[in-house]
């Protein structure tokens, strides 16, 4: 079981996400704390597996804490949960080390499943902080190295798609450089979304690119 520390100043909205994980088998014991400050002491004291983390937080933000968690143990998995979507909180959250980004709006069983994979090793953006990402590594030039290191057991002929998805080329681009049907790439594609174990393409390209 996987101890969840909360980080959120609205009193109620720590009741509802407390009251959600409560019934999750997952989930052992449930700290809640209303700053940052607050949530660095329980850190140090308590053993804690994933932060539910907010960017508005008084005093110290959850970008700030979200570094200070991680330089105390960096094992410790972080999720955003807010209702900010600007370009710089979610490329700074990402790169103070949360591994997911979520708006507030979204299901409490939905945000569950997303804690339990983040905590098997996934990294989940809602599709707003996706697209912010992937728009900044095509600025940025960052779309290069695929890292294929881990195995996800992808056929060659579905690395080569997963290649020019990053590259940022469509179904239909593909089949023609590809010399194939639209309907066969649409099923390779399926099956690396499968394998890599996220939920559409954009995914796949952030969880794909290695990201220095």
């Amino acid at each position: 079981m996987y101890n969840v520390l909360i980080v959120e100043d609205h009193a109620l909205i720590r009741f509802g996400l407390k009251t959600a994980f409560e019934s999750k088998d997952f989930i052992g014991n449930i700290f809640e704390s209303s700053s940052g400050e607050e949530a660095l002491n329980i850190v140090k004291k308590e053993h804690i597996d994933c932060v539910i983390m907010d960017l508005g937080l008084p005093n110290m933000n959850g970008i700030e804490t979200t570094k200070e968690i991680k330089n105390i143990n960096n094992d410790i998995k972080i999720i955003i949960l807010t209702s900010h979507n600007s370009q710089s909180e979610v490329l700074e959250s990402i790169k103070a080390g949360a591994r997911a980004y979520c708006s507030k709006d979204i299901n409490p069983d939905r945000l569950a499943d997303i804690i339990l994979s983040v905590l098997e090793g996934a990294l989940w953006l809602d599709s707003k902080a996706a697209n912010i990402v992937l728009d900044s590594l095509f600025k940025t030039g960052f779309m290069q190295n695929i890292n294929l290191e881990e195995d996800y057991s992808l056929t060659d002929r579905e690395k080569e798609v997963l290649d020019y998805i990053c590259q940022g080329l469509n179904n239909s681009d593909i089949s023609k450089i590809l010399d194939v049907s639209v309907n066969t790439i649409k099923t390779h594609v399926s099956s690396i979304i499968q394998k890599l174990g996220v939920e559409d393409r954009t995914q796949v390209v952030i969880k794909a690119l290695r990201i220095n």
